[in-house]
């Protein structure tokens, strides 16, 4: 049986985070495109199509087709890089975080060779690992998920690296324990988690509540990842602080209006 290229690493960084990643000589790390920060000598950058795994490898030009089409519909690139160390020691390569959180280190051989993530958690792996995507069966779950109906699924025996925003938790649920959670603060679960949504209880809490209309349940046995700041809460937010959207939430009208005019903008 092949493994997966095995390989060391450390996280650096607070709020801003990223990975090194030590390679031996021959070792591999894939990356999704654009997460490159740096790398030292003798490492090789080659953008390759699809994720490099042994199950596109083993299908030929389709698999690698279709392996990569779809990687399109969880709104990613086409397209991953690959980062191998070519000389005769070991060197290094470096990937960042998308914006404020945490990296999540996984090793996939000890949470049974799958996990389930969010579409845009995924930051860097072993060579070997095979990044797919995972639909969620129940009905309702497709209909109102979210951002919990397609997601991804890392799959091998290497690590990979996932990025969550904000501060990340890790809950191990015993068997029978439910959570339910905002379908964007779940970051990924292992593959014995249970994953459904339901409808938030109540009219008022519906409409006003601010919630939404639906959240994730999650029933255990298995270990969830939760993250405190979706990137799309965050995106929302500062949306709504753009100018061009009205800017009626400035820190204080008066002084807002001040600012804009001693910066010379008289809009």
């Amino acid at each position: 049986m092949i493994q997966d290229h095995e390989i060391d690493y450390k996280i650096f960084g607070e709020e801003m985070q990223y990975v090194e990643i030590e390679l031996d000589p021959q070792e591999t790390v894939i990356a999704e495109a654009g997460a490159f920060m740096y790398m030292k000598d003798h490492i090789q950058m080659q953008t390759i199509f699809g994720d490099g795994s042994r199950q596109t490898d083993q299908g030929g030009l389709f698999g690698k087709l279709m392996g990569a089409g779809k990687r399109l519909l969880t709104g990613e690139s086409l397209f991953m890089t690959a980062f191998t160390n070519t000389g005769t020691n070991k060197s290094h390569a470096a990937f960042a975080s998308p914006y404020p959180g945490k990296i999540i280190p996984v090793d996939l051989s000890k949470v049974g060779g799958k996990l389930v993530c969010q579409k845009d958690a995924f930051l860097c792996a072993a060579k070997g690992v095979s990044i797919g995507i995972e639909f969620q069966r129940r009905l309702g779950t497709g209909l109102f998920g979210g951002e919990g109906f397609i997601m991804e699924k890392l799959e091998g025996d290497g690590m990979a690296f996932m990025h969550a925003g904000g501060y990340v938790t890790e809950r191990t649920l015993v068997p029978g324990e439910i959570l339910r959670i905002d379908t964007g603060c779940v970051v990924g679960f292992t593959k014995e988690v249970d994953f459904d949504i339901e409808m938030i209880k109540g009219v008022r809490n519906m409409i006003f509540g601010g919630e939404g209309m639906f959240y994730a349940v999650l029933r255990g046995p298995g270990t969830v990842w939760m993250q405190s700041l979706p990137i799309s809460r965050l995106a929302s937010r500062i949306f709504s602080y753009a100018p061009q959207h009205g800017g009626s939430k400035e820190e204080g009208s008066i002084l807002g209006g001040l600012g804009r005019l001693l910066d010379g903008d008289n809009r």
